[in-house]
């Protein structure tokens, strides 16, 4: 049973619901942030890198598991190489002094930006099939979308190495309700075409949160990747209509009747028992 929980990125998006969820079920934190906001609900907050490993050892202090958030989130503002190397170094370093601390628990984030669909310089980039799943084949061309792919790699081999369960969570677009999610609805709503290089996907920031604490419950050793998104898309047309316009030439493994999200989350309700709940009015 896991009793405390050190989370990496805690002043994030993502970071916060985590936090909020893990006080709602009495489990202790730890958190590690770049700077102390000074409102965090954490029992420990540590104000450094997650790529440096004494920061990391410090915020791991009687911690039985991790959910590593903290990484730089698009390839947009940073340079490439900062990108790649800031993200991959922190993941590495995260579960490797995770490991050597003895915790056997960890859930990390990564993407749908794993699939290169996001962030590619092509103009109208096509999954391979639809719905995307995780063994479709990557289109990575940029610097996060490979951070992400490296650090699923690293949790396999940390899963190897320290015996430990390392699930990774791809994310899609995350928000709260009010907060993120309508305007970005009303966004491709109006323009579809924004929408379709990520599916006109989304998932609500508590269950982002939920879905990590679920992962901490999976037993090892070994390391997993699964897709997470809400089960319908944020925008009010039929979602086979969206992919005949936006996607022509893209085959469809089945149906998806409605406004069906086109990522097949089989994986994540097979593995964590997971399903959306928190879901937008389209």
């Amino acid at each position: 049973m896991v009793t405390r929980v050190m989370v990496t990125g805690a002043a994030g998006r993502i970071g916060r619901a985590v936090l909020a969820l893990l006080a709602e079920r009495g489990i202790e934190t730890n958190a590690l942030v770049l700077e102390d906001p000074g409102d965090l609900t954490a029992r420990l907050v540590i104000t450094g890198d997650a790529a440096d490993p004494k920061t990391v050892r410090a915020a791991l202090d009687g911690a039985d598991a991790v959910i590593h958030l903290a990484a730089i989130p698009s390839p947009l503002h940073h340079g490439a190489g900062e990108v790649f190397g800031g993200n991959t170094l922190a993941t590495f370093t995260v579960l490797e002094e995770a490991g050597r601390g003895g915790i056997r628990r960890a859930a990390l984030a990564s993407s749908f930006g794993v699939t290169g669909l996001p962030w590619t310089d092509e103009p109208h980039p096509h999954p391979a099939y639809l719905p995307v799943d995780e063994a479709m084949p990557a289109q990575v061309a940029d610097a996060y979308g490979l951070s992400k792919q490296t650090d699923e790699l690293t949790a396999r081999t940390m899963a190897r190495r320290h015996h430990m369960s390392v699930i990774c969570l791809r994310y899609p677009f995350v928000g709260g309700i009010d907060e993120r999610l309508r305007a970005r609805a009303d966004q491709l709503t109006a323009d579809p075409a924004a929408g379709a290089r990520e599916l006109w996907t989304y998932l609500e920031v508590r269950d982002a949160a939920r879905a990590a604490l679920l992962a901490l419950g999976v037993p090892g050793p070994g390391a997993h990747t699964v897709h997470l998104c809400a089960p319908e898309t944020l925008v009010p047309f039929p979602t086979e209509e969206l992919l005949r316009r936006y996607h022509p030439a893209t085959p469809l493994r089945r149906p998806l009747p409605g406004r069906t999200a086109p990522i097949d989350t089989t994986a994540a309700r097979r593995l964590l028992g997971f399903t959306a709940r928190h879901l937008l009015d389209v």
